[in-house]
């Protein structure tokens, strides 16, 4: 389980709709990490799936299909969150999960657009996920499957 925003890169969120610059960390930060995600990139590297159906890779005698081939995670899914059409997008993000025997793997993400948040009030957030293989409350790892932040916009 991987936690984005890293902790140097902002558990807490604070920027004023007035001043564009106090957003701009943030939005290039967003950028980058969703690079990978652009639909060119991922065109190149993995394969088109079916959605909702899962992508069962046959070993095919003693040829091993290893390491099996990823699906596609376009960043144009993301809709409006996705940072394309819109470059004023301060958003947050993400609990993510992979493998490492998928080459090119693009962990799947979570992004949140707020659409009535109050402003000039701290909004903390919590996104959790819910699986039966992500132990809930662990004592080794107290925020396994879930990151928490602290929104504020001025």
């Amino acid at each position: 389980m991987m936690i984005r925003p890293k902790g140097l890169e902002a558990l807490e969120i604070v920027y004023n709709t007035q001043n564009t610059e106090s957003w701009d960390l943030y939005t290039q930060a967003l950028d980058r990490f969703l690079t990978p995600y652009n639909d060119s990139i991922q065109i190149q590297k993995n394969d088109e799936c079916d959605p909702d159906k899962y992508n069962f890779q046959n070993d095919m005698g003693e040829v091993k299909n290893n390491p099996k081939r990823s699906c596609q995670f376009n960043r144009t899914m993301l809709g409006s969150c996705s940072g394309l059409t819109d470059r004023d997008w301060p958003a947050a993000r993400e609990g993510r999960h992979g493998s490492v025997r998928h080459v090119n793997y693009s962990q799947p993400l979570v992004a949140i657009k707020f659409l009535n948040i109050t402003t000039n009030e701290d909004v903390n957030v919590e996104c959790k996920i819910i699986s039966t293989n992500i132990p809930a409350g662990s004592d080794r790892d107290k925020f396994a499957g879930r990151v928490s932040f602290k929104l504020r916009i001025n």
